[in-house]
């Protein structure tokens, strides 16, 4: 089988070695729909998620990076098929201005972590890392986290749940 090629998504002339914040989005095999159910969403019920019990699984170690030395979790959003999140790289490092080795090997590790304790390999091999520019970009990718779960349903890759989704939630 060959593959397409990959479009690089680094900046040229970044410094990925040094302090700053970066928009991560993970997302699982196949965009299977296993880590949350977005609920509510009435004329006075904003929609919210409900995690699933691999969702819970996710939130143990998002919340975990905060023990990750020089690295915060500012914001996420854990989606039924996609995890968003704001890392904030306080410490830079002094090894390669290629990549971020620290964003690199907390979001394996991350990964690895899940998916031992879920028991499969629930993610996609990578994942998608932009880095926050400046304050009005942080705002804004704030803003597209905290909406997210309202957004659920108008967004272009949803697709309605299938009888097996039904018959797996209860």
């Amino acid at each position: 089988m060959v593959l397409p090629d990959r479009k690089p998504n680094r900046l040229k002339n970044y410094n990925y070695s040094g302090i700053g914040a970066y928009f991560i989005t993970i997302c699982t095999a196949e965009r299977e729909k296993a880590l949350c159910d977005i609920v509510g969403g009435g004329d006075l019920d904003a929609p919210k998620t409900v995690l699933t019990y691999e969702g819970q699984i996710i939130l143990k170690y998002i919340l975990g990076f905060e023990k990750v030395n020089g690295a915060h979790i500012d914001n996420y959003v854990i989606m039924p098929d996609h995890i968003h999140m704001i890392i904030r790289i306080d410490e830079p490092q002094a090894s390669s201005t290629r990549t971020n080795e620290k964003i690199l090997r907390m979001v394996a590790a991350f990964k690895r972590f899940c998916n031992a304790e879920i028991g499969r390999n629930i993610f996609q091999r990578t994942y998608f890392d932009r880095v926050i520019r400046d304050e009005r970009d942080y705002e804004m990718i704030w803003e597209y986290i905290e909406t997210n779960p309202a957004k659920w349903e108008n967004c272009l890759l949803y697709t309605s749940p299938s009888p097996r989704d039904y018959a797996a939630s209860r």
